[in-house]
């Protein structure tokens, strides 16, 4: 098993979505315009509040693999082109081996 670099760091970036079909077409945007390396696609059941009301609703997770330097410039589209008002964007800091990450880092690339 390989060590876990602590100078690996990258990023991971989640949003929900209703419809597997939108799940796909945000992740394709995304790596379409090199944004991530990856994006993980599940279904999940989420249970919230909403407009004062429990919902308990079908929903499709994306996960994103990305760059921290490029995290702004994800953002940004998944506002852009996300079918909800207010959509679930949260970032989360990673480690990873030295391997995932340089593999990371070659699929995606920071903009400005």
């Amino acid at each position: 098993m390989n060590q876990i670099d602590a100078t690996a760091e990258l990023s991971a970036v989640t949003t929900t979505v209703a419809s597997a079909e939108d799940a796909r077409r945000l992740a394709q945007a995304v790596l379409e315009q090199r944004l991530a390396a990856c994006a993980q696609l599940e279904a999940v059941v989420s249970h919230y509040r909403w407009d004062g009301a429990l919902q308990e609703e079908g929903e499709h997770r994306l996960v994103f693999k990305t760059l921290p330097e490029a995290v702004s410039a994800l953002l940004g589209l998944l506002r852009t082109l996300h079918p909800y008002d207010l959509p679930e964007l949260v970032v989360q800091p990673l480690r990873a081996t030295k391997e995932y990450a340089d593999w990371v880092r070659q699929e995606a690339v920071a903009q400005a």
